[in-house]
């Protein structure tokens, strides 16, 4: 899906950034933490597949808190009250009148805030890994300064990830996306503002103030707020429903996020989708290097550790470009999928060119559209297998593709030819095969780098 439309509402004499997506029957608001941007958070595609789910059964309404993401900066550290003024505003210019809130993190304690003040304008109130006092659950006042000298030093560069989402903190792909989020999110000096602004974070005595219907979800081993903090509110919040997730990482989309979602949806609906997988239509590609043991041999265990590096960055800079997820590298070729299959074969195409080019050898690729099965980050499904096989069966430099795809990728000015049927190990049924004519792969839009 195309990202929403960002616009502005008026808080004060502060623009608040904010985007409306998807058209379910009740408005829920997503209450950000720490910081955020808006559009950047499309580019992950754990968070975009995250908020795609909250907007399948709402209208659901994002924003940058004051002074964060592409909201206007301030002089002065904005205080619990303003941020909650900016849900007021933002609900406004979004035309509604009573909504859900789901706040995560900093965000749960203004939502807990809003909703015992402004019950009227809230049906529900949902909270993942918040707190309700940041000293007791986040951090005591003798380890903030170690806390602020790191992101004196280090913001911009993707290390906060450890703190937030240790599972992936060895995940260079998704660190990179960590460290623009930072630097979009806010500048090293905002951050520290609002971590001493956080500092002071205690509303302990309002949570038996709310009144409205409250899911509170916690990971056990949440690795930024204590999950005492989410067992506090459990216990202290009039009509609350608690439900402790396995777990140690802090962020929602990371892990096992469809749980958060499954509970996410019944509490909001009153119904939960009984799916124990998403099924979505995908193009899988498979991309392989051929004869890659005996190069292995010939280079030895340097040179050719050396070779797959270069390989890797070729490969992932192509999906990329391509507006492509990668979902695993394989040793000696990548998993990916595309939401569209002419970009699938076009970036198939141009990694065996860059890869003949740059490293003088030769790449195969399979790509195969059908519907594939969402296992948290991973990707199962009968269309993966066959996106496999497809790939063993093509040839040094070659792109093969099933009839699937062939048929899906008309005018657009790809050219195949037509390979017959083949068995295929483990399939029941023979693969009609084509194979991308390589001039072919220059016809038709090209598709800019992304930014």
């Amino acid at each position: 899906m195309q990202p929403p439309v960002t616009r502005y509402a008026k808080s004060g004499d502060v623009h608040i950034a904010y985007q409306v997506v998807g058209d379910g029957p009740l408005d829920v608001v997503f209450v950000p933490g720490f910081v955020s941007n808006v559009e950047n958070s499309w580019e992950d595609p754990n968070l975009a597949r995250f908020l795609t789910r909250l907007s399948s059964f709402s209208r659901l309404i994002l924003f940058d808190k004051r002074g964060t993401g592409l909201s206007d900066r301030v002089a002065s550290i904005p205080t619990l009250e303003q941020r909650m003024d900016d849900v007021r505003a933002v609900m406004d210019a979004a035309g509604s009148q009573r909504a859900g809130l789901f706040g995560i993190s900093e965000g749960g304690a203004m939502s807990m805030l809003f909703a015992a003040t402004y019950p009227d304008r809230v049906h529900a109130l949902a909270l993942y890994g918040t707190y309700p006092h940041f000293s007791s659950f986040v951090l005591a006042p003798d380890r903030v300064q170690s806390f602020i000298d790191a992101i004196e030093t280090r913001w911009g560069t993707g290390d906060s990830v450890r703190f937030f989402a240790p599972s992936r903190a060895n995940d260079d792909r998704f660190r990179a996306w960590w460290a623009k989020f930072e630097r979009l999110g806010a500048s090293p000096s905002a951050v520290i503002a609002l971590t001493r602004m956080n500092c002071e974070i205690d509303v302990r005595h309002v949570v038996r103030s709310i009144r409205v219907p409250t899911l509170v979800l916690h990971r056990a081993g949440d690795s930024r707020v204590n999950v005492g903090a989410g067992r506090f509110l459990g216990q202290n919040i009039p009509t609350v429903k608690y439900v402790e997730l396995a777990g140690s990482d802090h962020v929602a989309w990371v892990g096992d996020s469809d749980s958060i979602l499954s509970e996410l949806e019944e509490f909001f609906t009153g119904s939960r989708a009984h799916v124990d997988v998403d099924r979505v239509l995908a193009t899988v590609l498979f991309t392989d290097i051929v004869d890659s043991t005996r190069r292995a041999v010939e280079l030895g265990d340097r040179g050719w550790s050396r070779v797959l590096e270069q390989h890797d960055q070729i490969v992932r800079r192509e999906i990329t470009r391509y507006r492509g997820r990668e979902i695993r590298a394989l040793g000696d070729g990548f998993l990916a999928t595309f939401d569209g299959p002419a970009r699938a074969v076009r970036c198939a195409n141009d990694i065996a060119e860059r890869i003949h080019i740059e490293l003088g050898f030769n790449i195969r690729s399979g790509v195969h559209t059908g519907e594939v099965e969402l296992k948290g980050e991973d990707i199962g499904g009968i269309a993966v297998h066959m996106a496999s096989r497809i790939a063993d069966l093509a040839g040094p430099g070659e792109v093969y593709v099933s009839s699937t795809v062939r048929d899906l990728v008309a005018g657009s000015g790809l050219r195949f030819r037509d390979l017959g049927r083949h068995a295929a190990k483990g399939l029941p049924e023979e693969l009609r095969l084509f194979v991308l004519e390589p001039a072919a792969a220059l016809a038709g839009p090209r598709i800019e780098p992304a930014h």
